[in-house]
């Protein structure tokens, strides 16, 4: 009997090893040597960092967790954090995903970014029925006090307010600026400051390309400092195409955020490589182009990204780079906003069914030449 135990102890532990080998052997590693990695290249001049999802986060997907750990040294979690996600409904707060988060970013020595305090999307079903000041000033103190003070020490940097202005520099007319008046930025910003004094604080929003637009940041900022209230840095959600905004723009806003004396970020990099409607405004998660699905002049690279677009997505990055390289001593992050190609929000946005390619990982895991590019940049700049 003795026997027959030791013999099944050695065939599991057979079983274990062979799995386990297997496991890793159908990986794809080609990311994971660090000779190829972004965060190696690009440390001297700023933070490198993604955008992960739930199943990164939960271990579900572990091609995707490797390429994050391997290529960047900062983390953003894609909506573990939001609001709808982490208080579903009132003073019940689910912390799981966030924490399985945070601990990724603190086992791998990274920058952790919390995203995002207060947004007028994504919100849960009892926000949206608020009717009073009262009612809503509780629960947008209780939730960013509960939030922020949970990853006190543990979460670097907070965007503290998401895309609270219109196109034309006006506020925008949430439910936070209805119910709580046009000073909810500046409360939001010094309950983040009370609950984490070193905690890094951030505005962020998109289409800061426009002059009217950023310019209302700018005001905005100037006053929070004119008050005392501290503001570390904007962040720019870079959503753009292959030709737009022009460089030219880009650079405008890198010199225009820097003059406040904060840092400029950008937050949410990804380059559509895709035709948008014209009716596009941004990022506004709630425009609806359905009128669009299943025209083929919208989604014109259902099999694979020909190699004239992957030329173009390759430069257009590059391009971007050479010009966050000359002004790295204005900006202190670029995260792109997902991991791999099949996990972008950009698949289904603005227009559900389309496939997109605006990551530098295809959707097997694989490094594109837009990612070569980007390394070779980097290597010429650390010569």
């Amino acid at each position: 009997m003795k026997k027959k135990s030791n013999n099944l102890n050695l065939i599991l532990i057979f079983c274990i090893v062979f799995c386990s080998f297997s496991f890793a052997n159908n990986l794809n590693t080609s990311f994971i040597d660090s000779t190829d990695s972004l965060k190696k290249y690009y440390i001297s001049l700023f933070n490198i960092g993604a955008a992960i999802n739930k199943d990164i986060i939960l271990g579900l997907d572990m091609e995707s967790k490797h390429i994050v750990e391997s290529q960047f040294n900062s983390i953003t979690p894609e909506n573990s954090l939001k609001w709808m996600f982490i208080q579903p409904s009132p003073n019940s707060f689910n912390f799981k995903a966030a924490d399985k988060y945070v601990n990724i970013g603190l086992i791998n020595n990274m920058h952790i970014v919390g995203h995002v305090l207060v947004w007028h999307s994504q919100l849960p079903d009892f926000m949206q029925k608020i009717e009073s000041k009262s009612e809503m000033n509780n629960h947008f103190e209780s939730h960013i006090n509960t939030v922020v003070s949970r990853y006190k020490g543990k979460i670097d940097a907070w965007d503290v307010v998401n895309e609270a202005f219109n196109d034309d520099g006006s506020l925008r007319e949430s439910i936070f600026y209805n119910l709580l008046g046009n000073n909810y930025i500046e409360k939001a910003f010094k309950l983040a400051h009370d609950a984490d004094p070193k905690a890094y604080l951030i505005y962020n929003d998109y289409n800061l390309y426009k002059t009217k637009k950023r310019g209302g940041v700018i005001r905005m900022v100037k006053g929070m400092k004119s008050k005392g209230i501290k503001i570390d840095g904007v962040g720019v959600q870079a959503h753009w195409s292959l030709n737009h905004p022009s460089l030219d723009e880009i650079e405008q806003i890198i010199l225009d955020i820097s003059k406040l004396g904060v840092d400029v970020l950008f937050t949410e990099l990804d380059i559509s490589v895709l035709p948008n409607p014209w009716e596009l405004v941004g990022a506004e998660v709630n425009q609806n182009f359905s009128k669009f699905e299943g025209d083929p002049k919208m989604n014109p690279y259902k099999e694979k990204l020909p190699k004239s677009i992957q030329n173009k997505l390759a430069k257009r990055y590059k391009d971007i780079f050479k010009l966050f390289i000359k002004h790295s001593d204005k900006i202190s992050r670029v995260t792109f906003w997902g991991v791999m190609d099949k996990h972008s929000w950009l698949n289904d946005w603005p227009i559900k069914g389309r496939i997109n390619y605006p990551l530098l990982f295809d959707r097997k895991y694989q490094a594109k030449k837009a990612h070569k590019a980007l390394i070779e940049l980097g290597s010429i700049n650390n010569d």
